[in-house]
């Protein structure tokens, strides 16, 4: 009876698809209902006669995500479940403990409290194990499914059990509207120079920016640094809104232009800009992308600040999210935008590749040049690339281990819970009696790793067995072998500073969140070190810029 009644209800659906289709004036649309039409019949066929119950959920689902891969990996169905997690990413704000959790292996933990949250003000620490939400054993799930647990209406409350260094801790938390600020921090980092931190591109982007750049013009700041390595972009208005603080009212910042014309669309600064003359460094990474490669392109193209790091990630494509059905939405990929230079700095080309083939790169020969306002010369299709590049230390493969395998997350939460406090941030350095406590931890842990040299030496290993080599070179061979063979004990030694350098870090987050780590970083990072170097020596950046007196 079941199979019957679920006849009857798809098949009339088919029936509207051919109906749509006689009714409407485009004959070249011939093909979009036929190939619904011929789905429908599919999805049909197997909710129907498959000799295994199915979910037509599931099934839809797969279908309409892989179907949304072929185009590009931004273009994304959102289905109602998902529809929290899409407002915390254009919003910054949702109902919950104010935590990031992680899974690690088998268990699930919180890695970062946010400051001044129901989880760090209710003594949940970074290292804690999530054990039980309201009387439920947990210890099976996701962090996917705890995050869900843990998120509910403000002023709600969710109690909690967690492991804490084998100490059943249970505590009650009262939900709160988390606000996630897209500046986290903001400072003075000399006499004059001015840093701004931008994490994401929410909706009060703009408006913090500018808070904090008026808080600090208000500490003497005659010159700034402007953070937006790590930001993924966001909402493309935002953008605009910051560059329009210091660029000309009407200054074109940055257009868009679809397939669809009503799509075209150029954004001006239409606002009384805060300051037209101070001098400005923007810092970019590879994991700077979309708005905040809008932010730094128009500065750049303008000549109105000098972009220092590394290449950009080269996102130069513009999406909207659309309402569907039953709380669902779709966010398509609508346009490429372009700077005021007129380039678009998309660097993958996905509109080139055949079905389900590796996206590539844009060709070399599309590259093509541009000009700044003052001549510089720059080019699309690549990111956008800086006015002075920072280059950054690679870290060796047991500092990858260690933090790959939560070694050092380890060792922190077993030092937090070991000492109560610990020198501010700018101060806290890890000493020599720290580092071996640490090398005696590490030691302790069951992992192994391998070095790039030991790899190269298996490879000539094996080529020389086959060329009848290896027997001629056998003791040189395991002489060096034995050098470059990895050592834990050596290794922790040899790589001591930069091992330091991601402890320190884990160590101050623990007492000072995510505002301690920064202000920690402040006075070593070379990022900024080379940020404050260019903005001290005005004749170099009026040079970089092509400024003329």
């Amino acid at each position: 009876m079941m199979k019957l009644i679920k006849h009857i209800l798809i098949l009339p659906f088919v029936g509207l698809s051919v109906l749509a289709f006689s009714q409407n004036e485009k004959p070249s649309d011939f093909e979009i209902y036929k190939n619904l039409e011929l789905f429908e019949l599919v999805y049909k066929t197997i909710d129907v006669d498959y000799v295994d119950e199915s979910d037509p959920g599931h099934l839809m689902r797969v279908a309409i995500d892989e179907m949304l891969k072929e185009l590009d990996p931004y273009t994304t169905y959102i289905p109602e479940s998902q529809i929290e997690d899409f407002k915390l990413m254009t919003t910054g704000q949702y109902g919950g403990i104010g935590a990031l959790i992680q899974q690690q292996g088998d268990k699930v933990v919180v890695s970062d409290p946010h400051e001044g949250y129901p989880a760090q003000k209710s003594g949940l620490y970074a290292g804690d194990i999530f054990i039980e939400i309201n009387g439920q054993n947990v210890q099976s799930l996701s962090s996917s499914e705890i995050s869900e647990k843990l998120k509910g209406k403000p002023g709600s409350e969710v109690k909690v059990k967690v492991d804490r260094n084998g100490e059943m801790i249970s505590k009650t938390l009262v939900r709160e509207e988390v606000k996630l600020s897209p500046v986290p921090f903001h400072d003075m980092v000399s006499e004059d120079i001015g840093y701004i931190k931008l994490n994401q591109f929410t909706q009060t982007a703009g408006t913090d920016v500018l808070a904090a750049f008026r808080d600090l013009k208000g500490k003497n700041m005659k010159k700034l640094i402007l953070d937006l390595r790590g930001n993924p972009g966001g909402l493309l208005i935002e953008a605009v809104k910051i560059v329009n603080m210091f660029v000309k009212k009407g200054e074109v910042i940055v257009w868009m232009k679809g397939r669809d014309n009503r799509n075209d669309v150029s954004y001006s600064a239409s606002l009384k800009p805060e300051d037209l003359e101070m001098p400005i460094t923007v810092l970019v990474d590879g994991n700077s992308a979309s708005a905040s490669e809008i932010v730094s392109g128009a500065l750049q193209d303008l000549d109105r600040a000098v972009v220092v790091g590394q290449t950009s990630y080269g996102k130069g494509l513009v999406q909207r999210p659309l309402d569907l059905k039953y709380n669902a939405k779709i966010k398509v990929t609508i346009a490429k935008y372009y700077t005021p230079s007129g380039r678009c700095i998309q660097k993958l080309d996905y509109s080139s590749r055949e079905a389900g083939d590796k996206v590539e790169a844009i060709s070399d020969s599309l590259i093509t040049k541009f000009k700044t306002r003052n001549g510089r010369e720059v080019i699309d299709g690549r990111g956008i690339e800086p006015d002075i590049t920072v280059e950054r230390g690679v870290y060796s493969r047991l500092t990858a281990t260690l933090v790959i395998r939560n070694v050092i997350f380890d060792f922190a939460t077993k030092f937090r819970a070991e000492n109560e406090t610990i020198a501010e941030p700018q101060k806290f350095k890890i000493d020599d009696a720290i580092y071996q406590q640490f090398v005696d931890f590490t030691l302790k842990q069951d992992f192994e790793y391998s070095t790039e040299s030991s790899e190269i030496m298996d490879k000539l290993q094996k080529a020389a067995e086959e060329e009848n080599f290896m027997e001629d070179a056998k003791a040189e061979y395991e002489a060096l072998m034995e050098k470059l063979k990895p050592s834990k004990e050596r290794d922790l030694m040899k790589f001591k500073e930069e091992i330091i350098e991601v402890l320190e870090d884990e160590i101050i987050g623990r007492y000072y969140y995510q505002t301690g780590r920064i202000k920690h970083s402040l006075d070593k990072d070379p990022f900024i070190l080379e940020a404050i170097k260019i903005l001290n020596d005005p004749a170099r950046y009026k040079e970089i810029l092509k400024i003329q007196e």
